[in-house]
């Protein structure tokens, strides 16, 4: 595990004007794209910039991709040579609280070949609550940089690899989403409601406290492990509805010193583009 891949709003607050960091809103609503753009700004970590889900972190939707298509090089690197991040310089990413879209930015970064990210624990709600200013407005514009970026394509699984893995032989396919979701009682995004056979559930709630704080490393790492027991594959790749919130369970593996997880970048939504691939529904007992 690197050091420093979680900073309390304490710390942050400490080495916030060293000038030797970048601070980026990752605050976002599936239901509601603008208002994560809204409450930046409205209020927001000083000298914070904001990234938008669908606009910096994700290439436009293709009739073969899931919601979330993951960046290009080129765009990713755009984006972040606009930010004022130059290579060497560490992200500090936040959202409302979890860390579930701010994990994506970190996912990111790893996957463009730079670990130099960390999460705010708590996000914005733990700094609000430690009675720090706020900063209203655009931030003002910083010098770009020139970035290039080269993806580690090992990092991901594609949809062929998930099909070929269907019978569990090669790797644990852990899906995230809430269990109503997983299980297919309700589906209230995608037009196809259930889970991908062989797929075992971790809703990413179970790393995280009942304020949105990472539990205990030891507790994590307890909980992601179960994933495995008594399965021939000890490898865990993390999926969840379009390839965003399942960087936070790739994150919180690595947080509790697991050995490094994949993400299913496509996810679900792109799984139920061709229906011809298996779902699997299993509804609560009554």
């Amino acid at each position: 595990m690197r050091k420093n891949m979680l900073l309390s709003a304490q710390a942050l607050h400490a080495t916030r004007d060293d000038g030797s960091q970048l601070v980026i809103d990752c605050r976002f609503a599936l239901n509601d794209p603008g208002s994560g753009y809204r409450d930046y700004l409205q209020a927001h970590i000083p000298g914070a910039v904001y990234a938008h889900l669908d606009n910096d972190l994700s290439s436009p939707v293709t009739a073969l991709s899931g919601r979330h298509p993951l960046p290009d090089a080129d765009r990713f690197a755009a984006f972040l040579a606009g930010c004022g991040w130059r290579p060497g310089m560490r992200l500090v990413a936040y959202d409302h609280a979890d860390g579930s879209f701010a994990a994506r930015l970190w996912w990111l970064m790893k996957y463009f070949g730079h670990d130099c990210v960390a999460l705010l624990d708590g996000g914005f709600q733990a700094w609000v609550s430690a009675r720090y200013a706020t900063q209203s407005g655009q931030a003002p514009s910083r010098e770009t940089a020139s970035v290039s970026l080269v993806a580690n394509t090992g990092l991901k699984v594609t949809t062929g690899e998930v099909m070929n893995n269907l019978a569990g032989n090669g790797f644990v396919l852990a899906d995230v989403r809430a269990g109503e979701r997983f299980r297919g009682e309700v589906e209230p995004i995608d037009p196809v409601a259930g889970h991908i056979p062989g797929a075992v559930n971790y809703p990413l709630q179970r790393s995280l406290t009942a304020h949105g704080r990472f539990k205990p490393k030891a507790e994590i790492r307890e909980g992601l492990l179960e994933l495995t027991t008594h399965r021939r594959a000890t490898e865990l790749v993390f999926m969840c509805g379009s390839g965003v919130t399942a960087c936070h369970a790739v994150f919180a593996a690595e947080l509790a010193g697991l050995a490094p997880s994949r993400l299913y970048a496509g996810s679900w939504s792109e799984w139920i583009r061709d229906p011809d691939r298996p779902v699997e529904t299993t509804p609560a007992k009554p």
